[in-house]
């Protein structure tokens, strides 16, 4: 695993459990100190979503054989950020009541028809949100099935293309050996053609001896 996944995934641990506290502390708070600890929790979400993105990045880089250990552990922190997600919006939920009566005021002014719109308008966005999340949900899922479908395609070229230079080299090498094989009968043909020509050679000088003796000795018979 590469240095800077390791980096991130420390600020990642870190940043996390910070929003996670003050998350918890949004219902405690009231005023501008609740309005300032919201701006800072959305910040750090941002953030948080940030440093996952550079770690997909990083865990796209590792090898195949060894990526899904940490596909795992980013899946595990996806689900994580979404429930970090889901308690900040419950805590906004809340913080949104407390806004609205302070607009409304509790003396008993507002009229129940203006509380039942409220509600309804609240549950309509909250359903529109959900339904954005489970959208966005199965377009990450979509995306990641899309990178991995890549990756795998590109794992099978990279094969083929080793299968490739493997088969290219044996036909090279059966080459080479056509060819040595060529200059060795080649060889081999010139010699046994060199042993035959001595043998009828020495086959000449040896007729040519026995004739020359013959020759000789009748030569000298009749001489005497």
């Amino acid at each position: 695993m590469s240095a800077e996944f390791q980096g991130y995934e420390q600020d990642y641990g870190v940043l996390t459990a910070e929003i996670t506290g003050r998350i918890g502390k949004i219902p405690k708070l009231s005023g501008d100190e609740k309005k300032q600890m919201v701006i800072n929790v959305e910040k750090q979400l941002e953030e948080a979503k940030e440093l996952m993105e550079q770690m997909d990045l990083e865990v796209r880089e590792i090898p195949a054989q060894s990526r899904a250990m940490y596909s795992n552990r980013m899946r595990s922190y996806k689900q994580e950020m979404s429930k970090l997600e889901a308690d900040f919006k419950r805590s906004r939920i809340a913080y949104s009541d407390e806004v609205r009566h302070e607009l409304l005021g509790d003396d008993g002014s507002s009229s129940e028809s203006q509380l039942i719109k409220l509600r309804e308008e609240r549950a309509h966005l909250l359903d529109n949100t959900e339904r954005l999340e489970r959208s966005s949900r199965r377009l990450e899922a979509g995306y990641q099935i899309a990178v991995e479908t890549e990756q795998i395609g590109q794992n099978i070229l990279e094969d083929l293309s080793q299968d490739r230079e493997k088969i290219q080299r044996a036909r090279d090498r059966l080459r080479e050996t056509d060819t040595n094989l060529g200059k060795s009968s080649r060889i081999l043909t010139g010699m046994l053609r060199r042993i035959i020509q001595n043998r009828i050679l020495l086959v000449v000088l040896g007729i040519i001896i026995v004739f020359t003796i013959i020759l000789a000795i009748y030569f000298s018979f009749r001489g005497h």
